[in-house]
């Protein structure tokens, strides 16, 4: 299976700065109405993502990205045996799928998405 860009998010200290921001410079949408204290992007074109505020406990705004997977259990098993660590273990959206997150060995932080409920 491939394991295509799925889906992106801005973690942010100023949502609405955020928003203007990219809106501007790539004209895309947001809806802050589909899910609370989460923005969805529309971008035009498939992937679309995120904007939501930075938890106190994460180091600084930054951009997750997230990528496909058949079998998120199977892939953060995969990733920390290969010296990865988990993250955020496999978690549900609602009427969206599951989704995970590990930092690679270096600490780059990578989401895994698996669509369907």
């Amino acid at each position: 299976m491939p394991n295509p860009l799925c889906h992106f998010e801005l973690m942010t200290d100023d949502a609405a700065r955020c928003k203007a921001f990219y809106g501007a410079v790539f004209d895309w949408k947001f809806d802050d109405k589909a899910m609370p204290g989460y923005t969805l992007v529309h971008t035009g074109q498939d992937p679309d993502g995120g904007v939501f505020a930075r938890p106190k406990d994460a180091p600084h705004p930054c951009m997750n990205v997230y990528f496909t997977v058949g079998d998120i259990e199977k892939t953060l098993a995969k990733a920390a045996e290969l010296g990865g660590k988990v993250l955020v273990p496999s978690t549900s959206i609602p009427s969206v799928g599951h989704f995970a997150m590990f930092a690679d060995p270096e600490g780059i932080v990578v989401g895994i998405m698996r669509p369907g409920a």
